[in-house]
């Protein structure tokens, strides 16, 4: 089997270790783990780059993540985040933007976006590749996106 070339400027994304119980106490920063696709921008000048994480360039299929990140007032930075799109309700839903079905109103809604589950970040813990320890995820076990891993195996290492 040959060796796929990962494209220039591609970083691999930190990837959180599951738990069944959240870390508490000023050491660590907590964020809604949204249903969608993981996204590295990077930006350097004027060009803007999304990959996927397994390092598929996305670019041209979310314009509107691109033009929101050419307006950034950096000359460069790599941006680690999930792409979503929303449903009529303002709920991130994986099969829209799955299925290329999203709306204009996808970054208008974030603060009304559904639950996947929590990632929790230690704050002094520096960003690497690879599965880390100093970052965790805990799902809801009934958000439609852990029942569609199960159905489809997707959350399975390979």
């Amino acid at each position: 089997m040959s060796q796929r070339t990962l494209p220039a400027g591609f970083i691999a994304p930190c990837l959180p270790t599951k738990t069944d119980k959240l870390p508490s106490g000023g050491q660590w920063l907590h964020e809604i783990k949204h249903d969608g696709f993981r996204i590295n921008a990077r930006k350097s000048g004027a060009q803007v780059r999304l990959y996927s994480r397994p390092g598929n360039d996305l670019t041209h299929r979310f314009p509107l993540i691109v033009e929101t990140l050419a307006r950034l007032r950096s000359r460069s930075c790599i941006i680690d985040g999930e792409a979503v799109a929303c449903d009529d309700n303002g709920v991130a839903s994986f099969d829209l933007i799955r299925h290329h079905r999203h709306n204009d109103r996808a970054f208008a809604h974030a603060c009304k976006m559904g639950l996947e589950g929590i990632v929790s970040k230690r704050k002094d813990s520096m960003y690497r590749s690879g599965r880390s320890p100093d970052w965790l995820k805990m799902k809801n076990p009934v958000a439609p996106a852990v029942r569609r891993e199960e159905e489809e195996e997707w959350g399975r290492e390979r």
